[in-house]
């Protein structure tokens, strides 16, 4: 059974907190103010969010912005059977698939991102956009 203490967050709304986009710096700042909830993130977040700024911001910046994300989020590894399920999930997007299966594996009751139509198919998961965050109670 999903766990609705538990909150994971797409690596979309990672970028676009730290890129200034406003409802996504919203999304996680309400994230952060939680109590008695477990944030979680993936190994594949970490990379994608280095990959994305690797030309526009300076190692040093992306280091501390990353040591800041794992100071405030769960991470979570996946292995080689987490993707073997996640090629033979329904989804077009295997990349998608893969943080589901990650998000499933932690039992997370939340899964936050800016592609809700995305995960639409997905069941026992409640997808919430950034701007929807405030519906998971304190």
């Amino acid at each position: 059974m999903m766990d609705s203490n538990r909150i994971f967050v797409d690596t979309n709304v990672l970028v676009g907190a730290w890129a200034g986009r406003e409802k996504d710096e919203l999304c996680l700042q309400y994230l952060f103010s939680l109590k008695g909830k477990r944030l979680y993130i993936s190994t594949l977040s970490i990379a994608q969010f280095v990959s994305v700024f690797q030309k526009k911001r300076t190692n040093d910046e992306i280091r501390r912005q990353v040591k800041y994300l794992l100071s405030k989020f769960n991470l979570v590894t996946f292995a080689e059977k987490d993707v073997e399920v996640a090629i033979d999930e329904v989804s077009h997007d295997i990349e998608d698939n893969i943080q589901y299966v990650l998000c499933r594996k932690m039992n997370c009751g939340h899964f936050i991102t800016n592609n809700i139509k995305d995960y639409s198919g997905y069941f026992l998961l409640n997808v919430l956009k950034p701007s929807q965050s405030r519906q998971i109670n304190q």
